[in-house]
This record gives C-alpha cells, structure tokens and sequence, in this order.
C-alpha cells in the first residue's frame, strides 16, 4: 500500500464519540472525500437544479466527518444521462483516484430512476479499492420531507469509513448500504425504495459508526478486467420481456436494427410465451447474443446444455446463449455490453457472468 495512503487510513480511525455520533479529534485531519454531482431529485428544486457546492452547503455537520471537495459533471435527470456520460463518468473517477493516492472515497449524485444502472456500470469499470458512493433522493429539494441532506450525510461518512475499502461501488439510501451489484429501486414513490432481494443489505450507517454485517464476493471494481479508457462507445443490448401471446417481430427487430446482444426478462427460469423463441432463432442466426434473465426480481438462470435453444429444439448458436446467473436484466444488460467491448467468445461472456 502506497505510504501516504497508509498514513492517511491510519490518522481517520482518530475519532471520539459524541452525542451527535463520531466527530474526528482536533489533533487529526479528517479524510478528504470528493462530491461529483451529476444532478437528479436531489438537486431538482422548484427554482432551479441545486448545484454541488449548494448540495455540500446544506449537508448539516459535514465537516466534523470529512474535508469535502466537490465538482459538477452534470446536472440532469438520471433517464437523460447517456451512455457516453457513463464512459466520461467512469473515466473522471479513475483520474481522480489515479491521480490522488490520499483521496479516501468519492461520492456520487444521481437521481434514482436509474441510479442502479449507473452504479452498476461503475461497480464494473472503476478500478480502485477505494469506494464510490452512489446516492441520491426520492423527494426534491422543495418538498416537505426532503431526505437529500442526510442521505448526503451518510453517503460520505461512508466514503470516509476504511471499511468501505474493496466494497465495490455503494448505495447510500434511508440509512442503508447496498451493493450497486445487487441493488434495485422496488417502489416508485417510497422512501425504503433500494432493496437488495435475497441477499439484504450490506450494512447500516448509524449515529455512532458505519456497520457492515456481510461482504460482496463478486468481482468489481479493482479485480475487474473492463478497461473504460479503451472503450470509445458501447454497444447496442435491448431488454424484452417475456409475457403471455408474446410475439418473435419485436426480438427480429432489435436484431435487425443493430442489437449485438438482447437481454430476454423471462418468466420463472427461463420460459418464453406465444413465438418468441422463433425470434430468438433468428436473432441467434444473425450472432446476436441472447441473455437470459428472468422478470421475476430474484433467482440464478443456470447455463443451458449445450445445443439446447428450448424444449424439443436444437440450436447450433449455442455459444451465443448466455444465462445470467443471478443478475437482474438491467444489470445482465450492462455486464454484456460491456463484455461485447472484450470479447465475441460466448464462452468468456459466460465466464464473465459468473465471476461479476
């Protein structure tokens, strides 16, 4: 470990306890933790989008935890970042992390209709041990009940904690931490909105301390072998859903317009409805890859046996057929596009599968 980054580490872990939760001592310099807002609910107020110094200017107590540095990357809805932005995102943290050995996290603004995906993107592509603290807010700035300051509070206290080390990329919502792997928004309006199905939280962040109870086992972040500074653009994948009477022409026509891959959202573990496994062939036919996941929210999809396209059916594309293991389709998604930058070897994508 590079010595000042040690040293830095070692000088955090001088606190004492108050009242009001940890509050580092006088004689110790509290970690350094960047903001990079990108915009979102939480900085959306009637009279105009908050920017990063206002969100830093409004988090009550902020110092008494960390020395915030803040940027603005951009100042949007989270449905009108591009997948170019997720690139330069990525890309900026990387720099800022290569660049500065004692910085000890980064925080991350996004609103959260599709927080999960860009955490997950960065969960895959940021390659540092230091965490990335994804947060955001379900009511904006003008509303009664507004949570964006303490969810702010907490998300850097996180970023602060040694513990957060080689976590991956964190969300930081109502007091609770979850993995960007495995976290999803579960109701549209609800403030307990992030969940982790199945596996729950990875942990608290309480007045006193920031509390782990499980660990992520998953590659990420540091151990992963997605390079964005190699990357110029990601490739087209599509996500269908499987539902009763539904029809092959919509799965034919990502294919035909461009899909490298289709993410199918399936029923149960894996059953397609009316023709749509017809449309799965042609896909298949054309080399696009076909991934599947299923709608459920939970659950592993195991690999198929070799040749297997469905019941009764052969298909001699099978290294093109990928399950998903457990990844939900937005995040089987993301790790395809990107596996599609790596490699065309349906083999290695199912390795990536398994290990990410």
């Amino acid at each position: 470990m590079h010595r000042s980054l040690r040293v830095g580490i070692l000088c955090c872990l001088v606190a004492v306890v108050t009242s009001s939760g940890i509050v580092w001592a006088q004689s110790s310099t509290p970690p350094r933790v960047r903001l990079v807002a990108t915009g979102g609910t939480i900085s959306n107020a009637s009279g105009g989008r908050l920017t990063a110094d206002e969100l830093i200017a409004m988090i009550p107590n902020l110092t008494d935890y960390v020395q915030p540095e803040f940027e603005q990357f951009a100042n949007t809805s989270s449905s009108a970042i591009t997948l170019a932005q997720w690139l330069q995102l990525s890309r900026r943290i990387n720099e800022l992390y290569h660049g500065d050995p004692n910085l000890a996290g980064i925080v991350v603004t996004s609103g959260t209709d599709t927080l999960e995906e860009t955490a997950y993107f960065l969960h895959l592509t940021v390659r540092d041990p230091r965490p990335v603290v994804v947060v955001g807010a379900m009511r904006n700035p003008s509303t009664l009940g507004y949570e964006g300051a303490a969810n702010l509070l907490q998300a850097f206290r996180v970023a602060a904690d040694p513990a957060s080390r080689d976590k991956g990329t964190l969300v930081v919502m109502n007091d609770e931490i979850n993995s960007a792997r495995e976290v999803t928004k579960t109701n549209a309006v609800r403030l307990q909105t992030f969940e982790t199905r199945g596996y729950g939280i990875l942990g608290v962040v309480d007045r006193d301390r920031v509390v782990y109870y499980r660990d992520t086992l998953k590659r990420h972040t540091a151990a992963s072998e997605f390079d964005v500074f190699a990357i110029e653009e990601l490739p087209r994948v599509d996500i269908l859903m499987v539902y009763q009477g539904a029809t092959a022409d919509l799965i034919e026509a990502a294919a035909n317009a461009g899909a490298r891959g289709i993410v199918m959202a399936t029923a149960g573990a894996g059953a397609t409805s009316g023709n749509q496994r017809q449309g799965i062939a042609v896909a298949l036919e054309q080399g696009v890859f076909v991934v599947t996941s299923t709608r459920t929210g939970s659950g592993r999809i195991r690999a198929r046996p070799a040749g297997a396209l469905g019941r009764g059916s052969a298909n001699p594309n099978a290294s093109l057929r990928i399950a998903s293991e457990d990844l939900a389709p937005l995040k089987a998604r993301i790790l395809l596009m990107l596996a599609l930058t790596t490699t065309d070897d349906g083999t290695e994508i199912q390795r990536m599968f398994q290990e990410y």
